[in-house]
């Protein structure tokens, strides 16, 4: 009899592991996939305000894409809608920025590319400074080397006491103990 009452406690209780096992899996699966949705919404607005910086609103105003204030701007939204169409047709990022400078102009990227005679615009910044460096230090070396060497002066023993007396002077009148 006891053997019965063991078996019937043991399957209850494999019962019940099952149900909580399957029940803790069906959650683990439910929370893959509201992840996954997340990440992939998160993914479209975290590219959309990626490539949101990357543009330039076209309306003169001199501000990004994203933070163009500008009241009644007549190219912001024509922009946005075409960098959401862009996004939702599954487009590749340069494939979008380059249809915005086909529409747009050049003037839309926020920063110049890295090819062709855009590349000078980040060079030349470095160039210029390393330049001017270099033109800094040439002139403070041409400086050093152009004093005049300061010889020390023999003074007769009248200067000599003619300058003791005058030092004395100075340590009296500015109130200095022999600091001269």
């Amino acid at each position: 009899m006891s053997s019965g009452v063991s078996s019937g406690k043991r399957a209850s209780w494999v019962s019940r592991g099952w149900r909580l096992l399957t029940g803790r899996a069906a959650l683990a699966v439910l929370a893959a996939v509201m992840v996954t949705l997340s990440l992939a919404v998160t993914d479209s607005t975290a590219r959309f305000d990626t490539l949101g910086r990357k543009l330039m609103c076209s309306c003169g105003c001199a501000q990004g894409l994203m933070g163009c204030d500008h009241v009644g701007c007549p190219n912001r939204e024509g922009e946005m809608d075409q960098l959401r169409t862009g996004i939702a047709a599954g487009m590749a990022d340069q494939a979008i920025l380059d249809g915005f400078v086909d529409r747009w102009g050049a003037t839309v990227l926020a920063a110049p590319t890295t090819k062709g005679f855009d590349l000078v615009a980040w060079i030349m910044p470095f160039a210029v400074a390393a330049l001017a460096l270099a033109g800094t230090i040439l002139l403070v070396r041409n400086w050093a080397k152009n004093q005049p060497k300061v010889a020390p002066v023999k003074m007769s023993s009248s200067q000599a006491a003619a300058e003791g007396a005058m030092r004395e002077r100075i340590r009296r009148e500015t109130d200095t103990e022999g600091q001269l």
